[in-house]
Parts: structure tokens; C-alpha cells; sequence
């Protein structure tokens, strides 16, 4: 025990040696980015809203302006509030902005496979290329017949379910579902089985392991993880389970399509395209990971757009209503709507770009790091420093969304009801620029298709207690990943 202790302090000691000399700051030409003052050693971590950085990058936005230097720990960050300011650098000097840092325990957890924190380069133009066969624009829209089906299903599920409905486990369903069917064909049902257990706890864990706090702990510390103290030892466990569960999910549902195209008896995918047009110089672990990148980003940022809906049209009736009055117009109560249809029923569009601007999917957004030292606006940005463009904060921007904190379709129409350019379906993905997510035209049908249906079809309204009244909500959302 006495041994312990001084094995404890000692590594104290040193930890406190490493983080002065990483907190020491260079001295430049010009000054960083205004911001809030830092601490020594802990930099502006104690500022930070640990579970919803969003909320505090947003809020030193109206202290700050539009662009932010800040420190946690060892890790130097600019945060982008403005959209200007992001099409500035992340556009025109895409060149300095595209690069990722990622984080240490990434690549413990096997993480580094990902498209979306591979670093800008060859392996990424590759992943890219593969998600335009399937994903893009005009190819999106010809699985028409495959999302309503799939939402057809959905709304079937809802409509058995007794009692009070959570709809949670059936919108996962079907967000899973319909992406496994486009990466690796209907193969294994992607709403049930081990492949969703499997992909389900792969996320989780990375939800714990890669909270802002820890990612910069690890970062800043990164023998930490491998110590046996201080509780790390719960997350070195979780990084070996995440290695196993990535093996797993590479290969075996791969592996299975390829056995399929062996017997003639699998169907157009992500997987089988490429499978098809192989030769003996392909590059399978590329591929790999393409597929399993594109199932989990889909899963469960489609799924949270859904859940967003869902729960807007039951605390606006009266949007639920004028995009249903829409669909009634349209269709004459004749059929459930489908991607045909979707340039006639502007209203329903908008009420997607809402939902997708009110509460985005992922409120931090994907950090991008800076491949050499720039200049922006006499301020000097440094090679190597991650630059955050909170989502959030881009969707409140009083300038852009008056009211920004009202959930009003509206704002997306034109004063004639048409639908206006659609500048949140730019900041709404994960990622902007030579980054944008490669699969956003998929993403808005996977998310359109379940709405029309699902308004086409049910009425969305408070659950109530045994004595018949509303049941009220709190909206709440998770914290994701900070990478």
C-alpha cells in the first residue's frame, strides 16, 4: 500500500512537470484569438460545460465574437461561431483546415478505421469516392421503394405497440435497417441480431471513453490509460472490448455478402457493388471500413433527426397540422407520399430543415486541425490546432434564424410558401466543406420518407396518465463524442 502511494505521487509529480511545460505558451508575431483567460495547467477547462461544451462555446460567442482561442489541458482549440468566418477558413484555406487530430484513445479503440477521423489524404479521397457510387445525389433518390418500405414498417411497429409508445427502439429499427440494407444488402436484419447489439455497444463505449473531458485528458496524459489507478483501468478495459467489437463488425457481415455473391443469391449494396468490380490488387480493408463507417455514422444520427421530429410535432400541434393539411392536399388521401413527391409538399421540407436546425444531430460538430500555421484576420492560428465550428451555435445565430430558439418551418420558406436555399442542410451534417458528409442526400430521404409517412398516417400527441392527463415532456438529449 505504502508503495502505492508513493508510485501515486510520484506519477503526480510528473504529470505536473509535463502539464506546465505543455501549458507554457510560444510567443508569436501576432496574438491568438481573443478568448477567455486560462488557468495554468488546466487551461479554460474549468469553464466548460463537461456534458454540453456546445453550450459553452456558445456562450463565449456572445462574449467573444465569432472566432475563440481556448486551452484544455494540452490541447489548443479555435472555436468558429460564425458561419462567415467558417466559409472563410474552412473553404478557402480548405487546404490548411481539413486535417484531423485524433484523439489517443482513438486509435486504442481501433477508431482510426473511421472515415470521418481518418486524416485528409489519399485513404480518405478513396472512402469518399466509394460513398459517391451509392450516396450521391441522383442515386439517393432511387431507393425510393426501400424507404417506404422500411418507414411502412415503422409506422406498422408504432401502430402494435400498446398503450403509451416509446418510439425509440422502433425509429432505431428502422434507421438500421434501411442502412444495413444499402451497405450490405438485406442480408441479416439490421433492426435485431448481434450486428446491432454489437454496433449499438460500439457506440456506446465510444460515447464514455471520448467525453470532451477525457479526450483531452487522454490526449494531454496519454499513459494514463494504461495505469492501473484512479479508476482508468474501467476505460482500458472498454478500449480492449472496442477493438474486439470493431474486428468483429469488419469482417464478419463482409464476409457473408462475399459468401452470397459466391452462391448468386445477394442483392445491389455498398459491399456487392464493389465486390463485383474487384480485382486482385483491391484493397478489402479499405472497403471494410468504408461499409462499417457508413452503418454506424447512418444509424444513429438518422434515428436522432427522427426522434427530434417526433417529439417537435407533439409540442407544436400546429405545425403537425399544417404539414399533414400538405400531404392531405397533395395525395387526396389516396397514398402514403413518397420521395415523388417530395417537390410538391414544400412545408413538409421545411419542417425537416427545422428539425435539423433546432436540434442538430451533433450540436459540437467534428473537429478539423490546421496542417500548417495560418493567418486569419491579424490573428495567427497555429499548425496542428483544432478547430471546432459548434453546430449549435451556428443554428442560433440571431443574424442568420431571428428568434433562433423558436421552432418556426417558416423561416425556410419563401413569403410565395417555397422553399428557400438550403443553408442548414450545409451546417446540419457532421462535417462542412472538402469534409461534408459524403451520404447527406441518403441521410434527408432516410429522415423525409418516415415524416410524410408517419403524418400521412398517425396523429402524434402526449401520452396520458391513468386519470387521462397529458403526460408533460422534457426534452433532453445525450452528450456524443468529442473527437
Amino acid at each position: 500500500m505504502f508503495f502505492a502511494h508513493i508510485l501515486a505521487v510520484g506519477i503526480a509529480c510528473i504529470s505536473l512537470v509535463v502539464a506546465l511545460l505543455l501549458t507554457r505558451r510560444r510567443v508569436y508575431s501576432l496574438p491568438l484569438p481573443p478568448g477567455p483567460r486560462p488557468l495554468p495547467l488546466l487551461g479554460n477547462t474549468h469553464q466548460l460545460d463537461a456534458k454540453r461544451p456546445w453550450l459553452t462555446y456558445t456562450a463565449w460567442g456572445k462574449t467573444y465574437r465569432k472566432i475563440i482561442y481556448s486551452r484544455l489541458l494540452g490541447i489548443d482549440m479555435v472555436i468558429i461561431n460564425s458561419e462567415t468566418v467558417a466559409r472563410e477558413l474552412l473553404d478557402k484555406h480548405s487546404a490548411i483546415y481539413s486535417n484531423r487530430r485524433l484523439c489517443g484513445q482513438m486509435n486504442c479503440m481501433s477508431y482510426s478505421v473511421n472515415t470521418v477521423l481518418l486524416p485528409y489524404g489519399e485513404t480518405l479521397k478513396l472512402h469518399r469516392k466509394a460513398y459517391h457510387q451509392v450516396l450521391r445525389a441522383e442515386k439517393s433518390v432511387s431507393y425510393k421503394e426501400m424507404y417506404s418500405r422500411q418507414a411502412n414498417e415503422l409506422v406498422m411497429n408504432l401502430l402494435d405497440t400498446a398503450g403509451p409508445v416509446d418510439p425509440s427502439k422502433h425509429i432505431q429499427a428502422y434507421t438500421a435497417s434501411l442502412i444495413m440494407a444499402v451497405t450490405y444488402g438485406p442480408i441479416v436484419q439490421g433492426g435485431k441480431g448481434p450486428f446491432l447489439a454489437r454496433a449499438r455497444e460500439l457506440l456506446d463505449i465510444a460515447t464514455r471513453i471520448n467525453s470532451p473531458e477525457k479526450a483531452a485528458m487522454y490526449t494531454t496524459f496519454p499513459f494514463l490509460k494504461k495505469l492501473l489507478m484512479w479508476d482508468f483501468a474501467d476505460d482500458y478495459s472498454l478500449m480492449e472490448r472496442s477493438r474486439e467489437l470493431c474486428q468483429q463488425l469488419l469482417n464478419e457481415v463482409f464476409d457473408e455478402v462475399k459468401a452470397r455473391m459466391v452462391q448468386g443469391t445477394t442483392s445491389q449494396s455498398l459491399v456487392a457493388d464493389f465486390l463485383s468490380q474487384a480485382d486482385d490488387n483491391t484493397d478489402e480493408d479499405t472497403m471494410k471500413a468504408v461499409a462499417l463507417t457508413g452503418y454506424l455514422a447512418g444509424m444513429d444520427t438518422t434515428a436522432s433527426v427522427v426522434h427530434t421530429f417526433v417529439l417537435a410535432m407533439v409540442l407544436f400541434p400546429d405545425v403537425q397540422a399544417r404539414a399533414r393539411a400538405e400531404i392531405d392536399q397533395v395525395t387526396k388521401h389516396d397514398i402514403i407520399p413518397s420521395i415523388d413527391d417530395r417537390a410538391s409538399l414544400p412545408y413538409l421540407d421545411a419542417v425537416l430543415f427545422e428539425v435539423l436546425r433546432w436540434h442538430i444531430p451533433t450540436p459540437l460538430g467534428i473537429a478539423h486541425a490546421t496542417s500548417q500555421d495560418d493567418i486569419y484576420d491579424g490573428y495567427f492560428i497555429p499548425e496542428g490546432l483544432k478547430s471546432y465550428q459548434p453546430r449549435l451555435a451556428l443554428s442560433r445565430d440571431e443574424e442568420t434564424f431571428p428568434d433562433a430558439s423558436r421552432f418556426d418551418p417558416g423561416r425556410h420558406l419563401t413569403i410565395d410558401g417555397q422553399l428557400k436555399d438550403h443553408i442548414v442542410n450545409h451546417f446540419a451534417c457532421t462535417d462542412s466543406y472538402r469534409r461534408i458528409c459524403p451520404g447527406r442526400w441518403f441521410a434527408e430521404n432516410a429522415a423525409w420518407t418516415p415524416m410524410a409517412t408517419i403524418l400521412s398516417i398517425l396523429r402524434i400527441d402526449y401520452a396520458r396518465d391513468p386519470g387521462g392527463h397529458e403526460i408533460e415532456i422534457k426534452p433532453e438529449y445525450t452528450a456524443g463524442v468529442s473527437v
